[in-house]
């Protein structure tokens, strides 16, 4: 799909592309520009989130932003234009032939929120409402570009400054990269000018020039949005003054109760009871807490959480599930993970009992195959699948996403642990791709870390199969003919019934059960 035009204007517009494999739409999270920015070749100028990640998008040309036709938090359809771009002589020309007596023009660079297409630019009598439903990013922006406007008439175009470069997926970009057009001087015989930019200054209340944007990554910006914390107001501990999610923690968390003073320690104990009777009479009598006055808060469906929904009901509807549940003894996978933890081949790897799960389900789909398929509608097929996609299903805070291990099949256990790790690493770091999350075959989903025993998992779209994984923990259980404390877990299986017999999906789930509970399997089997 092309992804941006030209106009006769000299004014590029770029498209919002398709950053993953079939999505239709995705939400504008960050601007990294507004209005008045030069960009260059490859610099990230705005962070989207797709139905499967977050994802920068850089621009491919060189220029001035002209305007930005979506403002953050807008979900836009692929194919619509998100930003306009004044490249070669069209952003020249477009400072010589500005008006240097119409306020209305400079403000006109602060965009409104579309419905369904980009909506026209804000006319003079409207800046000042536009102004109060802008966010904090953006006055400033208007701000700089009536300021521009006000002194284009006599100044020359000026070379643009050296570009950023395009960074990894999921980090931001630094303040410092990010350039803007010097402001030109305004003459002393053009009193026009001069009273077209205070009369501009005047409708915008006022405001002050910003401070420095914070520095952050976009999961850390996202945190401290939820969490309700300006991110102006938090002390940076990480490298280069980088804010970090543990500074946004710290800045939410409760301050320290001080001690009474020594004298309440006099008061008799007859009064202190009765104080704490009287205390307690009051808060059963008190009514119960309602948030605020507010009873209800409703959240737009969209982003990942719209995918999630979509997906799963699809999945539940489509293919037949099956869940069969096995509880078994895994004291000796415990042991086994202790020992490998100490292991030198082991070391700075990620050892967890996932680890050892996903071995066990690897083993078991070498022992039966068939399992790892999936269903072809369009032509009536059974796809067989000679490889093996691992997912491993991840909450996060910007929802569930699935990633998957590519050939896990092939991998020895450090190769898996380390995969493991980066899997998780980047997933809480909000940094997975799409493709990370594309082309999966069997899921695990371990909810065990939750403290639930087990669950019912439904398929990953397109699987044939998921493993839910229960909590670890002592129980009674007959060994070698006594009643013992051992490590016990429980497991369940879905699967897709149009794929997998019942016969099929029991033997696969014994045998993952068989490993956890003599891990030297993993030898004789594997």
């Amino acid at each position: 799909m092309t992804t941006m035009t030209e106009t006769a204007s000299g004014l590029r517009e770029f498209k919002m592309p398709d950053v993953g494999e079939g999505l239709t739409e995705a939400e504008i999270l960050k601007w990294y520009v507004q209005p008045g920015d030069t960009v260059t070749d490859g610099q990230v100028v705005c962070e989207v989130e797709t139905a499967k990640a977050a994802v920068e998008l850089p621009i491919p040309y060189d220029g001035v932003v002209h305007e930005l036709r979506f403002p953050e938090g807008t979900t836009v359809d692929v194919g619509q234009v998100i930003i306009a771009v004044e490249v070669g002589g069209g952003a020249a020309s477009a400072g010589g032939t500005a008006s240097t007596s119409s306020a209305a023009s400079a403000a006109s660079a602060v965009p409104t929120a579309p419905a369904e297409a980009p909506a026209p630019a804000v006319t003079a009598p409207a800046a000042a409402a536009s102004v109060e439903t802008a966010s904090v990013e953006t006055v400033p922006a208007a701000t700089g570009a009536a300021a521009s406007a006000a002194s284009a008439a006599s100044a020359e175009a000026e070379p643009a400054p050296e570009g950023r470069k395009p960074v990894l997926v999921g980090y931001g970009v630094s303040v410092a990269s990010t350039k803007r057009r010097p402001r030109r001087g305004v003459p002393a015989q053009q009193p026009e000018a001069t009273a077209a930019a205070e009369a501009v200054q005047k409708e915008l209340n006022g405001h002050a020039a910003p401070a420095a944007r914070p520095l952050a990554k976009p999961p850390v910006r996202k945190l401290a949005k939820d969490l309700g914390v300006d991110l102006a107001a938090v002390t940076p501990s990480g490298p280069d003054g980088i804010i970090t999610r543990e500074d946004v923690h710290a800045a939410v968390a409760p301050a320290p109760v001080q001690e009474e003073p020594a004298v309440t320690a006099a008061i008799p104990e007859t009064s202190a009871a009765v104080s704490a009777q009287a205390a307690a009479t009051a808060s059963i009598a008190a009514p119960a807490a309602s948030y605020d006055g507010v009873r209800e808060t409703r959240v737009p469906v969209k982003g990942v959480r719209k995918a999630i929904a979509a997906a799963m009901v699809g999945s539940a509807f489509t293919a037949p599930h099956v869940t069969e549940f096995v509880t078994v003894d895994v004291t000796r996978t415990m042991k086994l993970i202790e020992e490998l933890k100490q292991d030198k081949d082991m070391q700075g790897l990620r050892v967890n009992p996932l680890l050892l799960i996903s071995k066990a389900l690897l083993v078991a789909i070498k022992r039966h195959p068939d399992v790892n398929a999936s269903w072809d509608e369009a032509n009536q097929e059974i796809v067989r699948k000679h490889y093996v996609n691992l997912g491993i299903a991840a909450a996060t805070p910007r929802g569930l996403i699935v990633p998957n291990i590519k050939d896990a099949h092939a991998k020895t256990l450090p190769q898996l642990a380390e995969a493991l790790g980066e899997l998780v690493g980047t997933a809480r770091e909000g940094r997975t791709s799409p493709a990370a999350m594309q082309g999966g075959t069997v899921t695990i989903t371990n909810v065990g870390v939750f403290g639930v025993d087990t669950g019912t998992p439904i398929l990953n779209p397109g699987e044939s199969a998921i493993l839910a994984v229960g909590s670890i923990k002592p129980q009674p259980w007959v060994h070698k003919g006594k009643v013992k404390a051992r490590q016990v877990t429980t497991l369940a299986l879905s699967f897709d019934h149009r794929l997998v017999d019942g016969e099929l999906g029991s033997k696969v789930l014994a045998d993952v059960a068989a490993v956890l509970e003599q891990p030297k399997r993993l030898i004789t089997w594997g």
